[in-house]
């Protein structure tokens, strides 16, 4: 049965911003670089909260997986706190689905944001609550990004709602043509292929999909793999929509011929390319569980209809 859907309040000026790490631990470099992120936000007019278990590594890999969870149950239940950010990406974040408290979120729905590995994270709360969450800029990035775009693009999502998903600036490419809308889902590859299947999976049924993938982490046919799992398990059958990102190899091999490979034509639904979702310098933050529109015809090829916020 679909869940009611939940949008999150604005953020505002002044409000305090929660950080957890749900995936990889905050060691080493990570720290300074945390602490300085936290300067920036702070002088951009919010308050910075650190979470009980931030710098916990626990298992010399990570936080336990309760640790992860409680900080982001913790984060949902504290009045005070008004947005969840999470630090950086990684591994093991999936580890927390049975631990997170679903009914808690409902009761307390608040912006929670990451990429890369956070993407099980989002997607999943998203599936279990309703809640619109994002895919953006981890906050340990803010410090670490040569420009200041991705952190100015997820405000401009948090605190006035934008709805732009693009500019006429960017470059956008029609691998094929159509129309359509849906709710977003999706992320990191990787992990969305993880998610296709058993208790945790995720329904793609009527959504458009955005895909982005780690070139040096996964090869071209290691990302082939991925989705021939999806296509397999029939993932494609069900979205209305596919939206790739970033992706970048050092064969030159793109995310679109992997995508093109492996659907060999067989489905109609549109299919767009732009550069400013991923493992990249300047990306914008996708409201997963909000409506888009996908347009092959226009210059920006997708945009949001419906608000992310409220």
């Amino acid at each position: 049965m679909k869940l009611p859907k939940l949008r999150p309040q604005k953020l505002k000026i002044g409000d305090t911003i929660g950080v957890v790490a749900p995936s990889s631990p905050i060691i080493g470099n990570n720290i300074e670089e945390l602490n300085k992120a936290k300067e920036i936000v702070e002088k951009s007019g919010f308050k910075v909260k650190y979470s009980k278990n931030l710098f916990s590594n626990t298992n010399g890999y990570s936080s336990t997986a309760k640790e992860k969870a409680e900080d982001i149950n913790e984060m949902f239940a504290d009045k005070e706190v008004k947005m969840i950010w999470c630090a950086k990406g990684g591994n093991n974040s999936n580890s927390t689905f049975e631990y997170l408290d679903y009914e808690l979120i409902k009761k307390n729905p608040k912006i929670i944001c990451g990429y890369s590995d956070i993407t099980s994270i989002t997607n999943m709360i998203t599936e279990k609550t309703g809640l619109v969450t994002f895919s953006g800029t981890n906050f340990k990035t803010i410090a670490t990004d040569e420009t200041d775009f991705s952190y100015k693009q997820a405000l401009s999502r948090f605190v006035n709602g934008s709805l732009e998903l693009g500019t006429e600036n960017e470059e956008y490419i029609t691998i094929q043509e159509g129309k359509t809308s849906g709710e977003l889902i999706g992320g990191n590859l990787s992990l969305i292929r993880g998610m296709v299947a058993g208790k945790y999976s995720l329904d793609f049924t009527d959504k458009i999909l955005f895909l982005e993938e780690l070139g040096f982490e996964t090869d071209p046919a290691g990302t082939s793999n991925n989705l021939y799992y999806m296509k397999q398990n029939g993932i494609f059958d069900k979205i209305k929509g596919l939206w790739i990102g970033n992706y970048e190899h050092e064969s030159g091999i793109s995310l679109e011929k992997i995508i093109t490979d492996v659907l060999e034509g067989e489905y109609k639904f549109p299919i767009i390319k732009s550069n400013n979702f991923g493992h990249i310098e300047r990306k914008i933050a996708i409201p997963i569980g909000t409506k888009a529109e996908i347009n092959t015809n226009e210059k920006v090829k997708i945009k949001l209809v419906e608000n992310c916020v409220m």
